[in-house]
């Protein structure tokens, strides 16, 4: 499985105990296991965003599922994350001299008639980006928590009163609230206090580093019920400064076991995930992979020498056979956190104890390097996760670097 960045490695593990009814008990220091978030759904096995990526991340018995509203130009509050519609949609294709243009620009007429689903996978085609209202549609029954953040509230004014109308007004929305199923959160802290004085009864969540200065820590005290971070960049020393203001305490992306384990370890309330249903298998107990074959990520070179693209040496992933058969890895692909994707050539083959270079730039392959020569780099120097996807998208491996 996957490598932690440095910022969480502190001890092991927590053994933590089975359980299918809800969060289990955690014996890192007799805390409760951190409570689980869909980030945008389940958007490393979904099209992010999207009902069937809600759908997605409630079957996965996730505690949360956080979702982005922005509006559109006509004053509708619609679901979606960027700013422009060019990585998840088919913008280009529908409109083709607006390709980039922000989506904030498009009417939900216009919104309506693009295809958030077929980025993803074939499967999804035809998924379409949902108004505010679906998700609340797409939650159902049962006990998921619905996390709205405010998306680059600079670029949608006024959606913090959209927002609290459709909250506080529509019955839907009214009975979510009233069974406390709903909670807004924002990296802008103006834009949250502006939504908290509209409706103070609904829960916000700050986001963003968790300040150094203990007057900013105690101002965000004064108006949020919690505080959700960056795990690469915690400090484990801010944990008690949290605590210390009743704030409870999230961490975003984690996308390896490890990097929840940790996590867990640290006593924090949530992590939020793109994978729901592998990290609530692990914090049950049970194996986060059980079509996991053998065939790891064991390094990821996001940043060598030179030009990331440099031709034979520049950026790859490294995979590794460690199961004791040899395994065809044709097809198999390589997805980020924002589904880039480099995918093996046919004919590849990996015997037991042998690695597979994937580069993203060109070179020439060989029966242990294959260049995918896709003309942009994508490796995040800065840190990111790599997914192992064996065809039709079957999980294999989490990595996170």
């Amino acid at each position: 499985m996957g490598a932690l960045g440095a910022s969480l490695t502190l001890v092991g593990p927590p053994a933590l105990a089975a359980d299918t009814t809800g969060t289990p008990p955690s014996d890192s220091g007799g805390c409760a296991a951190p409570e689980v978030v869909g980030h945008r759904g389940s958007g490393g096995t979904s099209p992010e965003n999207t009902v069937a990526s809600i759908r997605d991340a409630r079957r996965s018995h996730a505690a949360s599922i956080e979702i982005d509203v922005q509006l559109s130009a006509d004053g509708t509050p619609f679901i979606f994350h960027d700013a422009t519609g060019t990585r998840t949609t088919d913008v280009g294709e529908v409109y083709p001299d607006r390709a980039s243009s922000p989506i904030v620009d498009f009417t939900w007429a216009e919104l309506q008639q693009l295809d958030a689903g077929s980025y993803f996978s074939p499967r999804y085609a035809g998924e379409g980006i949902p108004h505010l209202d679906d998700a609340a549609r797409a939650l159902g029954g049962g006990r998921t928590t619905l996390n709205i953040e405010i998306k680059s509230p600079e670029d949608s004014p006024g959606v913090e009163a959209v927002l609290a109308e459709a909250l506080t007004q529509d019955r839907r929305w009214q009975r979510l609230v009233a069974r406390d199923r709903v909670v807004v959160s924002s990296f802008d802290e103006a834009s949250l206090t502006a939504f908290h004085e509209l409706a103070p009864q609904i829960p916000v969540l700050q986001i963003g580093d968790i300040p150094a200065d203990d007057a900013t820590l105690d101002r965000w005290a004064g108006f949020a019920d919690g505080v959700v971070t960056n795990y690469r960049i915690l400090d484990p020393a801010d944990i008690d400064r949290v605590r210390a203001r009743d704030l409870e305490l999230g961490l975003y992306t984690l996308n390896s076991p490890e990097a929840v384990d940790a996590a867990a370890d640290l006593c924090v309330d949530e992590v939020i995930t793109d994978f729901p249903t592998e990290m609530v298998r692990l914090l049950r107990g049970r194996d986060p992979l059980p079509r996991a074959n053998g065939i790891e990520v064991s390094e990821v070179v996001a940043n060598p020498d030179g030009d990331d693209l440099q031709p034979e040496t520049g950026e790859h992933v490294v995979l590794t056979n460690t199961s004791r058969r040899t395994i065809d890895v044709s097809g198999y692909q390589l997805q980020d956190a924002v589904i880039n994707r480099l995918v093996v050539g046919e004919g590849y083959t990996l015997a037991p104890g042998a690695e597979l270079r994937v580069y993203t730039g060109p070179g020439t392959d060989t029966p242990d390097r294959f260049y995918n020569d896709l003309g942009r780099n994508v490796l995040n120097n800065t840190g990111d996760s790599v997914a192992v996807l064996a065809p039709r998208l079957r999980l294999l491996d989490l990595y996170a670097y």
